[in-house]
């Protein structure tokens, strides 16, 4: 009785990234942490907005108070903002058309 030995070669080792690679990864880091203070400068800009401009778009005092308290510090509060004013609008429009 014959046996073939037969070995699977498996190459499970992590792949190591080429340079431009790294280089990429680090810009895209680079930008998403840049984009994340820009966005919280703009939400420091709305806070010298008026009640009624706010509420034109969609927001509240609250809602920006609420969007710096729910994220962290490296966390981007525009996407809390967005939520806000996403649920808010339908019931605003609901409520301009019923009177």
């Amino acid at each position: 009785m014959r046996t073939t030995d037969r070995i699977i070669e498996l190459d499970c080792s992590q792949t190591t990234l080429t340079f431009s690679q790294r280089l990429a990864n680090g810009f895209a880091t680079l930008s998403s942490v840049l984009r994340v203070f820009r966005n919280r400068m703009e939400i420091n800009r709305l806070h010298e907005l008026d009640d009624n401009q706010l509420k034109d778009i969609g927001l509240s005092r609250a809602d920006l108070t609420s969007a710096f308290l729910a994220s962290t510090f490296f966390e981007d509060p525009s996407e809390h903002l967005t939520r806000s004013a996403h649920n808010r609008g339908p019931k605003s429009l609901f409520r301009s058309r019923k009177d």
